[in-house]
């Protein structure tokens, strides 16, 4: 697939100033290859871009990650559904780590399915406690958003666009864009990637 300068602003705009290792894959295409990912990506996994781009995010499993897990992934691919997942990895040189692993869909302005995000955090060696901080830090942040704000995180978390907020809540997307930049403001979130895994994690 050639990306075209529209959607590589796009990419772009959604992870590339994220600190939060992410990519972006084309489920258009077979296998659903990555075909952006950020400079905090390379950094975790140690694999350098042009090892990245067009390989499913699955070159990150080795001989201990648990099937089971890869599966719910499928899975949440496969029903085009937001799933968070904590799973073994392993990085270029072989080290393993606790990924705590986000899978979003993203939909086009026809609401037809056009990238999946994914997310990459890694845990410390008391990942139970770390991921349990991070949920809780999550809800809390979400918690204290207006309910008109977390009606529209709720529906990033689900990859529509404003157009689609806008329909499904009834507001103009003028209020939707208002609303949008105010709860980013407040999450600290730099991108709509970073928005969306704090709602996943909060269990929006």
């Amino acid at each position: 697939m050639v990306v075209t300068d529209r959607a590589k602003e796009r990419l772009d705009a959604l992870i590339a100033n994220s600190p939060i290792a992410s990519v972006v894959s084309d489920p258009r295409q077979k296998d659903n290859p990555i075909i952006a990912c950020n400079g905090a990506f390379i950094e975790l996994t140690g694999y350098a871009e042009d090892e990245i781009i067009g390989r499913n995010c699955k070159f990150l499993a080795g001989p201990a990650t648990e099937p089971w897990l890869t599966e719910t992934i499928r899975s949440g691919v496969k029903r085009h559904s937001p799933v968070l997942v904590e799973i073994l990895n392993y990085k270029r040189d072989g080290t393993p780590f606790r990924n705590a692993v986000l899978v979003a869909p993203m939909f086009d302005e026809a609401g037809e399915l056009e990238f999946f995000l994914g997310s990459q955090v890694e845990l410390e060696t008391d990942a139970p406690a770390t991921n349990t901080n991070r949920r809780l830090a999550a809800a809390m942040a979400v918690k204290a958003l207006s309910r008109r704000q977390r009606e529209v995180l709720a529906e990033m978390a689900l990859g529509h666009l404003n157009k689609q907020i806008a329909y499904t809540l009834g507001l103009s997307e003028q209020t939707v864009k208002m609303h949008r930049a105010l709860l980013m403001d407040r999450l600290g979130a730099a991108t709509t990637a970073d928005a969306i895994r704090i709602a996943v994690e909060a269990g929006l």
